[in-house]
């Protein structure tokens, strides 16, 4: 069992329930979840993150995971302060974190999301680490890796019921395991050329891309765009991301969504809605 004394505010619902990761099930009080092989049960207790399942050697990865090394509370202040319409979002639910991921397992999470929702991507997400990926603890499978998931044909890929994405999924493998996607290559990169580099892939889009640099990369000046941050930057934001938070305009990105998709109207025509005084 692994404690983190001091989680920063970190509210485990809000983080893993909120499209940004699909390998964590809610279980009762706790969440189960798997990342990079390491099969846990998740819960808080006061402001203590607690990992059962983890070993001590495992300390660092986890607190990268879950991004423990940043100063959340400081954070917020600054995006709060800087202003008035952020700190709406950033009050609306302030325990998310942006959590850093797997970039594979990223990648392909992300090629199954397109046209989907949380519980079918899920769904997909665990019959693919079942048939090409190794046990773990707590009756689940890892992720697999690059070059075992390019070694499998469509026929084969058939049983996840993904459609077509599957061969999104193959070429993502292929092209990673080949050396020709590298993720040492992405983190170097420039961020507009790096999002560039990503949408060389087939099925990897503008959002696929940020979505992919700031979830697996830790790119967090990437800022995924979907119809839900589109309208809240159309109502919220009209002049672009606040300067407050540009450096770190992927973290304000969940909340803006959050607070979107609490507040503001699905459908209809922009402005529906009274804008937030």
């Amino acid at each position: 069992m692994l404690i983190f004394e001091d989680a920063k505010g970190l509210e485990l619902s809000s983080t893993l329930d909120c499209g940004q990761c699909f390998r964590w099930l809610p279980q009762k009080e706790v969440w189960q979840g798997v990342a990079e092989g390491r099969s846990v049960l998740a819960y808080t207790k006061g402001n203590a993150l607690i990992l059962e399942g983890a070993e001590e050697e495992d300390r660092e990865f986890w607190a990268n995971y879950f991004a423990l090394d940043l100063d959340y509370p400081a954070l917020q202040e600054r995006f709060c302060a800087g202003n008035r319409r952020l700190k709406l979002c950033v009050e609306e639910n302030p325990g998310i974190r942006v959590l850093r991921q797997p970039f594979f397992e990223t990648l392909c999470t992300f090629l199954i999301s397109q046209n989907n929702n949380i519980a079918r991507i899920r769904g997909i997400v665990e019959r693919l680490c079942a048939l090409a990926g190794e046990p773990v603890a707590y009756s689940r499978f890892s992720f697999p890796d690059p070059a075992r998931l390019a070694g499998f044909s469509l026929q084969e890929l058939a049983p996840l019921r993904a459609g077509w994405r599957s061969a999104y999924l193959l070429n993502a493998a292929q092209q990673v395991a080949l050396g020709q996607i590298s993720e040492e290559e992405l983190r170097a990169l420039p961020l507009d050329q790096a999002r560039l580099r990503l949408q060389s892939l087939r099925g990897v889009g503008p959002k696929v891309a940020d979505c992919v640099l700031l979830f697996g990369l830790g790119r967090w000046q990437a800022f995924p765009r979907d119809v839900w941050i589109n309208r809240a930057m159309d109502t919220l934001f009209p002049r672009g991301i606040p300067v407050c938070c540009r450096s770190q305009a992927g973290i304000a990105q969940q909340y803006i969504f959050a607070y979107a998709r609490a507040h503001l109207p699905r459908g209809g025509k922009k402005g529906e809605k009274k804008k937030p005084d």
